[in-house]
Order: C-alpha cells, then sequence, then structure tokens
C-alpha cells in the first residue's frame, strides 16, 4: 500500500489509542493529520470521521485510521460517504483481507476492545498490505448506491 499522509480520527473512547496511533506513526516516520477528538472528554465520533472521509474522498489524506469504542459507530458513519470503505479490524488477519480483498482506505479499531500490541500488528498489517484487484475489483464497483440497477 503506498501511504500519503494518513489521517486520524476518534471520539473520547479511542482517543487514548489514538495517541498511542500517533506514536506508532512518529516511530515509522509516517506523517499524519489528525481531526480529532483532542481529548479525552465526551463528545460524538460523527464530528471527527465525517472529516476524516471527507479528506480521504478528495486524496487529502491516505489512508485513514479511526477508533470508538467498539469500532462500530465510526465505522458506520464513516461508510456513509460513497468513498469509503471503512474496515473494523481488532486483529491482523482482518485487517490483511480488509486491504486484500476490499481495498479498505480507512482502518478502524476498537478503542476498547484491542491492546497497544495488538493495534500496532493490526496497523503493520493493514499499511503493509496491496489490494488484489481481479474479481474484488468487480465486486468493489458494486459498492456504489449507483451501481445498483433496479429489477423490474
Amino acid at each position: 500500500m503506498e501511504v500519503k499522509t494518513i489521517g486520524l480520527a476518534s471520539d473520547h473512547a479511542g482517543f487514548a489509542l489514538k495517541q498511542f496511533v500517533k506514536d506508532y506513526l512518529d516511530e515509522k516516520g509516517i506523517p499524519y493529520k489528525d481531526f480529532g477528538a483532542y481529548t479525552d472528554e465526551s463528545c460524538d465520533y460523527a464530528d471527527f470521521a465525517h472529516p476524516l472521509a471527507r479528506a480521504v474522498e478528495a486524496n487529502e489524506v491516505y489512508p485513514g485510521i479511526a477508533i470508538c469504542g467498539s469500532g462500530e459507530g465510526i465505522s458506520i458513519t464513516l461508510n456513509k460517504h460513497q468513498g469509503i470503505r471503512a474496515a473494523l479490524a481488532w486483529i491482523p488477519d482482518i485487517a490483511h483481507l480488509a486491504r486484500q480483498h476490499n481495498n479498505a482506505n480507512v482502518l478502524v479499531m476498537p478503542g476498547r476492545f484491542i491492546d497497544n500490541d495488538t493495534a500496532r500488528k493490526v496497523m503493520d498489517e493493514f499499511l503493509s498490505t496491496d489490494f488484489d484487484g481481479g474479481r474484488h475489483q468487480r465486486r468493489i464497483d458494486k459498492i456504489p448506491m449507483d451501481s445498483c440497477q433496479k429489477k423490474d
């Protein structure tokens, strides 16, 4: 995977893990842009997911990493954007398949259910796996709503 500046987003429940992600990216020399949250004070994941999604869609950042408590809420929000394929991963194998088969462009991790060591392994796998293309591209092409054909 070719990495540019990585976009980051979290809510309060993902804030601590996002801080670890920043340290990880600093270690690797990978630039990032943080779309918030900026503290662990209670907040709404959508306030940070939408700006991250727009930046990924505009190719300003690639890929994204997003975190909330379970990973579900921020995933649902991100995936409302037609150009986003956010994948919730809590083990390296899921991260690998999300990239290899789904060309995921945002990695989502569950901040309350993943430790730093596992998160490191998940990120390593996500950032080092390329998309296979082929039959998988055909499937991805069918994801946008405008690709649906109404059958009478």
